[in-house]
């Protein structure tokens, strides 16, 4: 944040004061104001990020170029500080993995995404753990 705002980075800046927010918001959500862990705070910047990427398309589909530049940008810083995603191949290797270990089969679609969560950590989007399960149970 600092080293964005003495580049006068204005992008950069706006963004992380907006992720800031999410994180002092998610923080005082509840009965009790505590202090986020580090796989809270990733959740909630992966939020973030799935929100400009979702709203990006939204403007981009209304013909709002100019916005939809704008929220893929923030998109992009944001990603900056998020977890590598898994390639599709790799990430068909880990769900295969977590699948054989949990012995699932085609109607056990909730307990087979737990697992292959598990195994992801958060290097992948949901959307794209659940498409690679049904496509590995058949569903």
């Amino acid at each position: 944040m600092r080293s964005a705002l003495k580049a006068r980075d204005e992008l950069t800046t706006s963004t992380l004061r907006m992720a800031l927010a999410a994180v002092g918001t998610a923080e005082v959500a509840g009965k009790v104001k505590r202090e986020l862990t580090d796989d809270e705070v990733l959740a909630v910047l992966t939020k973030e990020a799935k929100k400009r990427r979702e709203a990006a398309t939204a403007f981009a589909d209304a013909g709002r170029a100019e916005q939809a530049a704008k929220e893929s940008a923030e998109g992009e810083v944001l990603d900056r500080y998020l977890p590598k995603q898994l390639s599709d191949a790799e990430l068909t290797e880990l769900v295969s993995g977590a699948l054989a270990a949990g012995g699932f089969t085609g109607a056990q679609m909730g307990p087979a995404m737990k697992a292959a969560q598990a195994a992801v950590a958060g290097q992948a989007e949901g959307g794209r753990v659940a498409a690679e399960v049904r496509r590995q149970l058949g569903l």
